[in-house]
């Protein structure tokens, strides 16, 4: 049994502090989102059967390849953690792979480096940027997704460097649909397939944005879907989440204690927290739309993980999201202008045009809320 989104256009969890307008969202009866419920879930799973599972299709996808698996990396804590379970635990020679984001941090710069200092064979994808910013700048437009081009690059990337390679496994890290909100369709599932990818992980009008773009076809080499490599080699796609009880802080213990990890001097922009989301300064603007979009930010979405992983209470949860959410990251946006090719006036516009005003209203330029957490 779910709770009916329908019958209040703005209500939060009764647990965690994930609203209704989140995409893709569902609670229960009690009130609890889906993400709640899988906290509990995931307390009472067989995980031991899992593993299982988790060596017979290690098995099924071997190839000739010198690499048993490609693992998707930023330097973060999450790629860098499942990269060192494979290796140093499975005993599996995993492919590392990098697509180069916009806007890169130096942090972030210097945690890749300090994780291939551990000696894990890498590949650092830099696609064409005229074709990046392009198709960036039409997602921030089009969609209110200013890296969506980046995002593209990094699930066609990993295919195109598997089948390259003949490497027949892709390991993501967690499944943010299931962890943090969304669709749980997959919350059982261990493989999925390109269906699921387009609509949940990059999210519809993927084709709408390439077409728009004008782009040539040797300038989307790296963002063009590769469908055909998928269906030709029967890559297997799965998330690391699935095999173990995913703990993103865990992680970054994990990660700062074998790697390096370094954080950021101060917190991220919008939330309390600064040790993840490194690589890049985009993300920053990412997370605003979404808060204008959907009523909630980066903050909400980190003091629900606190809340989940049962190290903060829902009221201190509320009380630093009053604090950080929806902050205008006002650091980087000389750094958007000059990368997006465009004005204050021009910026501020699409900022508008994305902004749900059913929820919002503007006031000296800025967005404030009609709403307040409860």
């Amino acid at each position: 049994m779910t709770l009916s989104k329908s019958k209040n256009y703005l209500f939060w969890c009764k647990n965690c502090l994930n609203n209704s307008l989140r995409p893709r969202i569902t609670f229960d009866e009690k009130g609890w989102c889906n993400a709640c419920q899988w906290m509990i879930e995931k307390k009472n799973l067989n995980w031991k059967k899992r593993k299982i599972e988790l060596k017979r299709i290690i098995k099924k996808y071997k190839s000739s390849s010198v690499y048993d698996c490609i693992v998707p990396v930023s330097g973060g804590k999450d790629g860098s953690y499942v990269a060192s379970k494979i290796r140093d635990e499975l005993g599996l020679n995993p492919l590392t792979v990098t697509s180069r984001p916009p806007l890169e941090l130096n942090v972030g710069k210097k945690n890749l480096i300090n994780f291939l200092k551990k000696s894990y064979d890498h590949i650092h994808v830099t696609a064409n940027f005229k074709s990046m910013r392009k198709l960036n700048k039409l997602g921030f437009i089009e969609k209110g997704s200013p890296y969506y081009g980046w995002l593209i690059s990094i699930f066609s990337t990993v295919i195109r460097v598997a089948n390259q390679y003949n490497v027949n496994l892709i390991f993501y890290g967690e499944n943010g649909e299931v962890e943090y909100g969304g669709s749980s369709e997959n919350k059982d599932v261990p493989l999925f397939d390109t269906n699921y990818m387009i609509n949940n992980l990059i999210d519809s009008g993927y084709e709408k944005i390439i077409k728009k773009s004008k782009l040539k076809k040797n300038d989307l080499y790296w963002f063009d879907f590769p469908f055909e490599d998928l269906k030709k080699k029967k890559i297997g796609l799965t998330h690391w989440g699935y095999f173990e009880p995913w703990d993103s802080y865990r992680n970054y213990l994990a990660a700062k204690s074998k790697f390096e990890l370094e954080e950021h001097k101060e917190n991220s922009s919008g939330t309390f927290t600064n040790f993840a989301q490194n690589d890049q300064s985009m993300f920053a603007l990412h997370t605003y739309l979404m808060y204008l979009k959907f009523g909630f930010g980066r903050a909400t979405q980190d003091a629900g993980i606190e809340i989940r992983r049962g190290a903060m209470t829902r009221e201190q949860g509320i009380n630093l999201v009053k604090l950080y959410d929806g902050s205008y990251p006002e650091e980087f946006i000389n750094e958007y202008l000059v990368y997006f090719q465009m004005s204050k006036k021009e910026f501020d516009s699409i900022l508008d045009k994305w902004a749900n005003k059913k929820i919002f209203y503007k006031d000296k330029k800025r967005w404030i809320p009609k709403f307040e957490i409860k």
